[in-house]
Formats: structure tokens, C-alpha cells, sequence
């Protein structure tokens, strides 16, 4: 492709797409934050209430976390310089697999430099061309792109839906390897998956399963160890992935499964063999986060606590939530216009919440994504609500019935 057609390609989509909102002066993207992610930030020299961050236990700015990279700097230097695959690898490295792998129950478990890495791996060398991965249809991106690079037949069933899960794999050969894919807790709906009937379709179809924890991790389950100890599940699902760059308040990922499965994706998994290994400051905070989050249950308990206020109010104030059952309250606008515009002038009154639209999602689900940390105050809530409601009001957005 010469530089004329890429010039070409690139311009219509800046056209097309970027423009029109920048134009309008709506565009929500990339916004420059001038401190900690906290509950409150500052952007361009303002206070914001941050409603738009995953750090669901308020870890990030918690001075023990900070200590421990601190030193892990001093100990180790800022990077490893290579991959865990040759020289690459620590023994706190180690230590958190090993920490990690007893935390939700599982044999063993291995490190990724980052949470979209620890999907790529696993899904694009478990299965094989004859082999067959089956996607609830709102997964990740990096589930769906990990399943993009094996060689196998990819499947999406409808959401959250086991019995369009159970008609798909009946019309799979009986003796083919099958992997369903799934996140736990889903990121931008906040519902569940319905954990308890994927097992046992999948133990029907004899198919393994793989839960991406990302957003459930530190939120449910027994200490927050995820979903298959949410639903009391221990050892139904076979592969376990998590994210560090949420409750745990770092940057990395991981995949937790037996000791046989986790020796193959270390020799295997191609995003593990072929990136540079989690740098020492996060490994070291990861370790602390994982610390506080088994001895002090109040961060969960006072994560539910505002998630819960939070959502009543929503809901008495005449929001749309839709099916959420998590930290993450998915405010529907249902106009991908008038999305960009709430946005925006929520960020102008002092409110930072992410925009969702398509082609993330159908136009018709637009959504503000509204989130909530453990270090959220009820009344920071209420000042968010209250300027919410004014802001859909002025919109006209026809699903706020306030």
C-alpha cells in the first residue's frame, strides 16, 4: 500500500468519524488527567468527580501499594529487560503466580505483562483447526481478538443465553475439543454470566471453559477471588483470567489453571514467550493490592455498600440501568449523539464518566458507563446524581423518566 493510500484510508475515517464530533466540540476521548486516579481528579486545573475509572477498591493511591513499588524499584530497577520465557523473570514473579494461583483456587498460574496479553495467549494456542471456541457475543476485545489468532472456528452465542450456547454445540461434532470463552462480570452491561448453567452445558457437551475475571476479581466471590467462587463453582471452570489494573491497582494480568495446562502456555502462548515480563513496580504492587484485599474485607464490603446506594438512586431518579448487577451501572441513552453531548457537559459540571457507543454497541444501546470505587463518598455520589439528572433533563434523553 503506498503512503497515498494509506494517507486515503486513514483520512476518511477521521472524516467520517472524528471530526464531526470534534467539530462539535463532543469529542470524550483521551482526556489528560493532571493527578492520581482517584475519586477525584483534575482535569485541565478543575476538580472532577471520577465516576469513569475501573479501580474498584481505590487501591491505586493507597500509600502501602505505593511503598511496595518504591522498593521494588530500588531492589530490582525499572524493567527486566526481557521476556519471563529467558532472562526476564524474578522471584516475585514467582511469588505472585504462586499467591495468585492459591487466591482463586487453582493449581498454578502464570504471569502476562498485560490483561489484554493473558486473553491472547491462552485462546490463541489452546485450540487448533478442527477445534471449535464458542464467544458469549459481548465478550472483550481481547478475547475476541485472541480467538481471531488460533486457527479454529469461532462461534458467538447470544448473550448470556445457555440455551443458544447449548443449540450451538449440538450441531458441533461430538469428538471435537471445544473452549467456551466468557467474561465473568461483563464490563460494560455489569451483569453476570450465568456461571451455573454454563457449566453444566458445558459439562453436558464436554467442553472446557475459560472465565475472564477482569472486572470481578476484588468485587465478588469469597475475599473477591471472581466468579467461580461467586457462584460456589470451585473447579468447574478450567482456565481463570484476571486483570491487575483494576481492584488490584497495578498493570499486568494472569491465567490460573492446572499445573499441566499452565506448563503449556508458558512454552505455548506467543503474547507470554514473545513480550517483555511485568516490570518489578508492578509486580510488587500487585503483590501488596492482593495482600490488602485478603485482610481487610471492609474495601469490598464498602465497595457494595455505595454500589448499592448508587444504584437505588439512579433508579429512583428515573435512570435506565438495564440488567447490571455490579460496580458498573450502565446509564443507557440510547442515542450515540446525545451521548457524546451528556458526556461532555457532565466532564464540564464536574463529572467524568466514559461514553459508550457504537460501534462498541448497537446505536440503540448507547450508554454512559458509570462506575463505582470503594473510596467514593455518599454524598460524592449524590453530587454526581444530581448534576446527572440536570444534564439528561436539558437533553431531552427519552429514557430519564426523572
Amino acid at each position: 500500500m503506498s503512503k497515498g493510500k494509506l494517507s486515503e484510508r486513514t483520512s476518511k475515517f477521521l472524516q467520517e468519524q472524528l471530526e464531526p464530533i470534534k467539530a462539535a466540540d463532543l469529542y470524550a476521548y483521551f482526556r489528560p488527567i493532571q493527578s492520581k486516579q482517584d475519586t477525584e481528579v483534575v482535569i485541565d486545573g478543575k476538580r472532577v468527580l471520577m465516576f469513569g475509572s475501573n479501580s474498584y477498591l481505590g487501591l491505586t493511591t493507597d500509600p502501602r501499594i505505593i511503598k511496595a513499588s518504591q522498593d521494588a524499584l530500588e531492589k530490582y530497577g525499572t524493567g527486566c529487560a526481557g521476556s519471563r520465557f529467558l532472562n526476564g523473570t524474578l522471584d516475585i514473579h514467582v511469588e505472585l503466580e504462586e499467591k495468585l494461583a492459591d487466591y482463586v483456587g487453582k493449581e498454578a498460574a502464570v504471569l502476562f505483562s498485560t490483561g489484554f496479553q493473558s486473553n491472547l495467549g491462552p485462546l490463541s494456542c489452546i485450540t487448533g483447526r478442527n477445534d471449535y471456541i464458542l464467544l458469549d457475543e459481548r465478550n472483550h476485545a481481547s478475547i475476541i481478538d485472541g480467538s481471531r489468532l488460533s486457527f479454529s472456528k469461532v462461534i458467538k452465542y447470544a448473550h448470556n443465553d445457555m440455551e443458544d450456547l447449548r443449540a450451538k454445540l449440538s450441531r458441533l461434532p461430538e469428538d471435537s475439543f471445544k473452549l467456551i470463552a466468557t467474561d465473568g462480570i461483563f464490563s460494560m452491561e455489569g451483569d453476570i454470566v450465568n456461571l451455573p448453567e454454563l457449566v453444566k452445558v458445558a459439562d453436558e457437551f464436554d467442553a472446557a471453559v475459560m472465565c475472564d475475571d477482569a472486572h470481578s476479581l476484588g468485587v465478588i466471590g469469597h475475599n473477591g477471588a471472581g466468579t467461580e467462587s461467586h457462584f460456589g463453582l470451585q473447579g468447574k471452570v478450567d482456565m481463570i483470567m484476571g486483570t491487575f489494573s483494576k481492584s488490584l491497582a497495578s498493570l499486568g494480568g494472569f491465567v490460573a489453571a492446572d499445573k499441566d495446562t499452565i506448563e503449556y502456555l508458558k512454552h505455548k502462548a506467543r503474547s507470554l514467550m514473545f513480550s517483555a515480563s511485568m516490570t518489578p513496580a508492578s509486580v510488587a504492587s500487585t503483590l501488596k493490592a492482593l495482600e490488602i484485599i485478603q485482610a481487610e474485607p471492609e474495601h469490598i464490603e464498602k465497595l457494595w455498600a455505595n454500589t448499592n446506594y448508587a444504584k437505588k438512586l439512579l433508579l429512583d431518579s428515573g435512570f435506565d440501568l438495564g440488567e447490571t448487577e455490579s460496580p458498573i451501572l450502565p446509564i443507557f441513552v440510547r442515542n450515540n449523539d446525545k451521548t457524546y453531548y451528556v458526556t461532555k457537559t457532565l466532564q464540564d459540571n464536574g463529572v467524568f464518566v466514559n461514553p459508550v457507543v457504537a460501534p462498541a454497541v448497537p446505536a440503540e444501546e448507547s450508554l454512559i458507563r458509570f462506575s463505582l470505587m470503594a473510596t467514593h463518598t455518599f454524598d460524592q455520589i449524590d453530587e454526581a446524581v444530581e448534576k446527572m439528572a440536570k444534564v439528561f433533563k436539558t437533553a431531552e434523553v427519552e429514557t430519564f423518566v426523572g
